[in-house]
């Protein structure tokens, strides 16, 4: 006879779920402050995928060596550029004269502007406003920005030192934690297989063009800084990493190059760059040229396309950048990919009458 007390008890569903809903509430609680890191630093796995494959081929199968490698060359690529530019930045600083900037105003205020007939009453208001120029109100002002920065940079460079983290063990144990996530997700195996390749293969695109457009956008800007006699090199990288930044971009190089191109008495060049920058680099190159750089990437360099239209990926990117900031531009076409996809298979499952 079976004793009652030996029958094995059956956990009840709906509590599991409760019980199991509320720990991972827990454990977001926990990491609330690294969720952004850690997304980031997954979603850039998953776009580096590809890379992370060909340094495994070359380290024949070592995971450790080739995450490894994987972590460094990203940080190169981001980084030696962007410390050049900086340590070119501290040396034009330590060998300027704070008088150039005074002159230059002064310059400014006493230019006689002339405008076209139909235009000459603006003249009074834009020599009103240039000579209400206060360099000491610009200078504070300048000083508490650059505070602001430094403060920003610093939380910056933290981020992404918990990015390259995070991007370090995610291509370590991506493998085994996909696995994991398919064994205990409540779905099909193959559904959960489609949505992490259309999430995948957009991650790729946007990974892809990103680099491709700052390097198109550095590269025109480095030649307009050639023909006026500057460090190619140097502006172009700077111009690279500044179309990155939301809102303001490339305008934090050429709008300063300008008025200094002005202030040493070519009007025309600084008309020259300004309007070079505005239509050829701002306009053209990254609002026309750019969907075409993520619709060749997707066709010609992926193995498997992403489905889902360049144009859509382009604008999530812009609406993920208003939304999270510079860390948008992966965040926002990850969401759209995700509800895309979710949506198609959704579609497909109606289809076959399984939801």
């Amino acid at each position: 006879m079976i004793n009652p007390q030996n029958k094995p008890q059956k956990t009840n569903r709906i509590f599991f779920a409760m019980f199991a809903i509320f720990v991972l509430c827990l454990v977001v609680f926990l990491f609330k402050s690294y969720i952004l890191t850690i997304s980031i630093g997954v979603l850039l796995a998953i776009a580096t995928a590809s890379v992370q494959n060909l340094f495994l081929n070359l380290s024949n199968g070592k995971k450790m060596l080739s995450a490894a490698i994987t972590t460094v060359f990203l940080c190169c690529v981001f980084f030696i550029p962007f410390m050049y530019a900086m340590a070119q930045v501290v040396k034009y600083i330590s060998n300027f004269d704070i008088n150039s900037i005074t002159s230059s105003i002064d310059y400014i205020k006493n230019y006689d502007i002339k405008f076209p007939e139909s235009f000459e009453f603006l003249e009074p208001k834009i020599k009103e406003i240039i000579g209400s120029i206060n360099i000491t109100a610009i200078a504070s002002k300048v000083l508490v920005y650059a505070r602001a920065s430094l403060e920003k940079s610093a939380s910056f460079f933290i981020d992404i030192s918990f990015i390259a983290l995070f991007f370090f063990f995610s291509h370590l144990y991506g493998s085994e934690l996909a696995s994991y996530v398919k064994k205990i997700t409540p779905m099909a195996k193959s559904e959960l297989e489609f949505i992490f390749l259309e999430v995948a293969n957009t991650m790729s695109v946007v990974f892809y063009s990103t680099i491709a457009n700052i390097l198109l956008q550095g590269f025109l800007f480095a030649i307009i800084s050639w023909y006026y006699g500057y460090d190619a090199l140097l502006f172009g990288i700077l111009f690279a990493f500044a179309s990155l930044i939301p809102i303001v971009g490339g305008a934090l190089v050429y709008v300063p190059l300008s008025i200094y191109q002005f202030s040493l008495g070519d009007a025309s060049g600084a008309v020259v760059i300004l309007v070079y920058s505005i239509l050829v680099i701002s306009t053209l190159a990254d609002n026309f040229i750019k969907p075409f750089i993520i619709k060749i990437i997707n066709e010609k360099l992926l193995k498997t396309p992403a489905k889902i239209n360049e144009l859509l990926i382009f604008f999530a990117m812009i609406a993920g950048i208003t939304s999270f900031g510079f860390w948008g531009i992966i965040l926002g076409p990850a969401i759209i990919t995700l509800s895309a996809a979710t949506l198609k298979l959704y579609a497909l499952l109606k289809e076959r009458d399984i939801v």
